[in-house]
This record gives structure tokens, C-alpha cells and sequence, in this order.
């Protein structure tokens, strides 16, 4: 099926009026669109393993570990092991650069994400992430116990705008020209949520955590993973067009999918989970860089780059006696490398590690929310009514997210020129139909769609576009459906295989993947009798 760019980007009328009016839309249709590539995860190296066409292993080879995957799990677990004094390991990736959906690009004007934009700053019981941002250099020092970050990683004023009724204002909810009913579900679904931050359980647990292990199992906030988050709203009797277009917003910004597929507890954990513990009132922040989390990846790549093998395909993992039998194709060799290890870890989507190894457990309904990302370079910094330009913008009269500033943060906050990170998760379609129409639509129907939406929002940016770099990610976020609580726990296969990435979590978050490389790498360490204290 090839839908109607207007049915994915909900463009209508009023949307073509705000972008100059009929006869301006349709002539803009017949101008050149800007020069740009279209580029994405290597569809062709990720796709040849359902053929499983690889020759025999040529090359072998012997470690302690090997971790298949360089995403943020199998970077975190190759940093825990280096941290830990444990050398004896070696990580395979399929792309030829590491970084999975936290990878980054640049150009002339700035480096900018490929994917994952930032990091809000810790909660209190992540504990491992923080080590982490210590060694970074990101938290420089305490004051009354609590962390000091380096201001110039924190996100810079003004963090968010929203585009309503032809005014941008801060926030991204709508707070002028809402009626009696709205402000009530606001103020109630609010009071709600905070409720449920504040909360501990029986379990002496968070109600709700990051990482998502943290948090308390009470038997009613388990039940909120049984219904969908529409649901839950529907019970509560919020039915507010503004609340709904909001939470509509957050669960397709954090988790690519529709509240009505969303988890209710998912849900509330998206507004409830995050107690940034940070000193002098920063704890709500972000952490963000002109490349996004490319900053991480790479800073976490740096602690062990030696040991970094890209280009590789691991296509099949087996267990002979006590060794295990990693098997990966080298691309620039056209070659099978056979690397016998004590231990592995499958630091990739799960959907892949049931490819490669029988004794990884099928966890059944999990699916994968696709996405386009376009970095859109200005030769001006875009206008508009209202408040100045933010680092996260927003329109509540498109169905794309909007765009963060990828020059907001640093000394050339203020630039003639900047690129604009545009984002829209597929989600009006089934993620399998969405995978097939971000492949199939051509490149210069994505710049189409991307140009237009950006000039709905900034009129003032005609002829101020000078490229669309266009980015696929076809699986690029586990989608937290109802029933994902703790699936993770029934797919585990045991040492010496250990499973680390966001998907045991069931949400796609650079604190779960950290967490479960952690978790993974000490666990290999136990097993192979190397000494640590657990960050955990």
C-alpha cells in the first residue's frame, strides 16, 4: 500500500492555509526540492540474515566474551567490563558504525542525531548511569549530597515551545483558548500523575523507575499493563480533546505508537517515572548535544575502541562443550570468522537474537515502531509569532513531532544557520504496512512532506531551506504494548548467554539499555570468575 502523505502527516486544509494559502502550496509542489541523501540502518546486511547465505567459518578465533551489537546495551557492557578491569572481551557490530539508534552525522554547519536526541537527567536509583556521567565528566562534583552537572550539558533556555492558534508558547501544552472542561482533565490527570511519582509501594519501591527493574510490583500497578493507556483515560473519564492531543504527542514521541497501543503502565510511567536527582533545582533537565546521544555512543566507544570489530554480521551463535560459537560474516573480507568464547552477550533486538541462537526464548507480540528522521539545514533561523525559538519546537497542527535545534546548546548557540531535527514516527499505520511505506516512498516525496510541514510551522523559512537529510529507521524502538511487563524475564537463556538490550525492558530508553549492558557484563564477569563490586 502507498497511503497519502496527507493521511500519515494529517495535513489538511487548515494546514495549507498556514503555509501561505492554495496557490502558494501548489506552486511550491513544482519548485526543486533541496539536495539531501537518504540513508538508514544497512537494510541489506540486517535482511541477509533471513537468507542465512554465509560461507563456512574460514577464520577462527578466541576470547573470554564477545557481545554482539554496539547499540547503547552493548556499549554499556563493553564500558562496564573496561571499567571493571576486564580486557579479555571483543564486540561485534553489523554496521560500520557503532551506536545503533543513538548514532549521530554532521556537516559544514553542525554535527546533529540520527536518532536519540538526549538524556533527562538521572533518577536516584540509577545508580550505574550516573558512575557513567561521572567518568564523563557530565556530573562535576555534589553539593548537600546530591549531583552538580556541568550547566553547559544541561539543556539551555528555552527548552520547549508549542505552536497554537497561530502563537508558538512555551511548553508544549496549551494553556490560552482551552475551555472549562480541559483545564479540569489538565489539572486532574496532573494531579494524577503526580500522585503516582510520589508514590511507594508496598515493596518499598518506586511506584514507577528508571531503570524500570526499580520499581515496585504491587499488584494494582501491575494491572495498569493490562489495558491500553486510551483505555485507562477513558476510565478515568478525561476525555479533553487538549489532554488527549498531549498524551497523544508522549507516547508517540517516547515510544513511536498510539496511546490506544501503549500500555497503561507505560503510559503513566512515561509522566510519573522521571525524579531527576540533581543539585540546585536541575533534576527536570535534559542532557543534550548537538549530536544528540551520538555524544554517549561515542564517549563509550572511547573506553575500549580496540576492541571494536565493525562490519560484522553475526549470523549464528551455538554452544560446543563449554565454549560457545559465535559466528559472524566480516564484510570487507567476505569472510566467516568463527569466535569460540566462555561467554557472550546478544546485544541486539530480540527479533535478531531468536535469528541467531535456539536457546534465546521467543518473546510472542513484540513489534517495532519505524521512523523517519530528517535533519533539515537553514540558511536562518526559523521565526514565528509568539515566544523565541526553543531547543524542542512543536506544532499542534501536524503529526510529525516537531524538530529539536541541533546548534541550541554551546558557544554557536546563535548562529546565522542551524539544522533542524525533524522527527515522525510512523504510527497512524501498522508498524509492518508504516516499514513497507518508509521503504518503498521515494526519497524526494519524503523531502516533500518534510519541507512542508516545516513551512506549515515557519513561512519564514521559504527558500531558506538548503538540504533534507533523510534517515529510515525501519524497528527503530521496542513498542510497549499492553502485556509487556517483565517479558523480558521469560526469554532469558542463561549463562553463559546473556541477553542486554531495551527491549527485555519493553521501553527504548538509553537508562534500560545501559542498564541491561551493565547487568549483562557483570553477570559474564561472575561467571568467569573476574572480581567486581556491582554498580547495580
Amino acid at each position: 500500500m502507498k497511503a497519502d502523505r496527507r493521511f500519515v502527516l494529517g495535513l489538511g486544509a487548515a494546514t495549507v492555509a498556514a503555509a501561505g494559502g492554495g496557490l502558494a502550496y501548489a506552486l511550491r509542489q513544482e519548485a526543486p526540492l533541496p539536495g539531501g541523501t537518504l540513508a538508514g540502518a544497512d537494510m541489506a546486511r540486517g535482511h541477509r540474515l533471513r537468507t542465512g547465505d554465509f560461507p563456512a567459518p574460514s577464520r577462527f578465533e578466541q576470547v573470554d566474551l564477545v557481545i554482539a551489537g554496539g547499540g547503547v546495551a552493548g556499549l554499556s557492557a563493553g564500558w562496564r567490563l573496561s571499567d571493571a578491569g576486564f580486557d579479555r572481551f571483543k564486540l561485534l557490530e553489523l554496521e560500520d558504525h557503532v551506536g545503533g539508534n543513538a548514532r549521530s552525522g554532521r556537516n559544514h554547519v553542525s554535527a546533529y542525531p540520527l536518532g536519540a536526541h538526549y538524556l533527562p537527567v538521572p533518577n536516584k536509583e540509577a545508580k550505574a548511569l550516573r558512575h557513567l556521567l561521572r567518568q564523563l565528566g557530565m556530573i562535576t562534583g555534589d553539593s548537600d549530597g546530591a549531583p552538580v552537572y556541568d550547566p553547559e550539558q544541561l539543556c539551555a533556555d528555552m527548552q520547549e515551545r508549542l505552536f497554537w492558534q497561530g502563537r508558538w508558547q512555551e511548553g508544549l501544552i496549551p494553556r490560552t483558548g482551552i475551555t472549562a472542561q480541559d483545564r479540569s482533565d489538565l489539572a486532574a490527570f496532573e494531579a494524577a500523575m503526580a500522585g503516582y511519582s510520589k508514590r511507594v509501594g508496598t515493596d518499598g519501591k518506586p511506584a514507577f523507575a528508571v531503570p524500570m527493574a526499580y520499581s515496585s510490583h504491587d499488584a494494582d500497578l501491575v494491572a495498569l499493563d493490562a489495558m491500553s493507556f486510551a483505555a485507562w483515560l477513558d476510565r478515568q473519564g478525561w476525555h479533553s480533546p487538549v489532554l488527549r492531543a498531549h498524551v497523544r504527542y508522549a507516547m508517540r514521541d517516547d515510544y513511536g505508537t498510539e496511546p490506544d497501543q501503549v500500555s497503561a503502565w507505560a503510559g503513566v510511567h512515561y509522566f510519573a517515572g522521571r525524579r531527576g536527582w540533581a543539585a540546585n533545582g536541575s533534576g527536570d533537565n535534559e542532557l543534550t548535544w548537538p549530536e544528540g546521544n551520538g555524544r554517549l555512543t561515542g564517549r563509550l566507544a572511547g573506553f575500549f575502541p580496540q576492541r571494536i570489530a565493525a562490519g560484522q554480521i553475526v549470523h549464528r551463535v551455538s554452544r560446543e562443550g563449554p565454549l560457545l560459537h559465535v559466528d559472524s560474516f566480516d564484510v570487507a573480507a567476505n569472510a566467516t570468522v568463527r569466535t569460540s568464547a566462555r561467554a557472550a552477550i546478544l546485544a541486539m533486538p530480540h527479533f535478531i537474537a531468536t535469528r541467531l541462537c535456539s536457546e534465546v526464548g521467543d518473546a510472542a507480540g513484540l513489534s517495532y515502531a519505524p521512523w523517519l528522521v530528517a535533519n533539515v539545514t537553514v540558511d536562518r533561523l526559523p521565526g514565528g509569532r509568539g515566544v523565541p525559538l526553543a531547543w524542542d519546537n512543536v506544532s499542534s497542527t501536524s503529526d510529525s513531532l516537531g524538530y529539536v535545534v541541533a546548534t541550541h546548546q554551546g558557544p554557536d548557540a546563535i548562529p546565522s544557520g542551524t539544522v533542524l531535527t525533524w522527527y515522525l514516527p510512523l504510527s497512524n499505520l501498522p508498524p509492518a504496512e508504516a516499514r513497507r511505506l518508509l521503504v518503498q516512498r521515494p526519497a524526494e516525496e519524503w523531502k516533500r512532506i518534510v519541507r512542508d510541514d516545516l513551512l506549515a510551522m515557519h513561512p519564514d523559512l521559504e527558500g531558506a531551506i538548503a538540504r533534507i537529510e533523510l534517515w529510515r529507521w525501519g524497528h527503530a524502538m521496542i513498542r510497549p504494548t499492553p502485556g509487556f511487563l517483565w517479558r523480558g524475564e521469560a526469554v532469558e537463556p542463561g549463562p553463559p548467554l546473556f541477553l542486554a538490550h531495551s527491549d527485555l525492558s519493553g521501553l527504548s530508553l538509553f537508562e534500560e539499555a545501559q542498564y541491561h549492558g551493565v547487568r549483562a557484563a557483570e553477570g559474564a564477569m561472575t561467571l568467569l570468575g573476574h572480581s567486581h563490586e556491582s554498580l547495580l
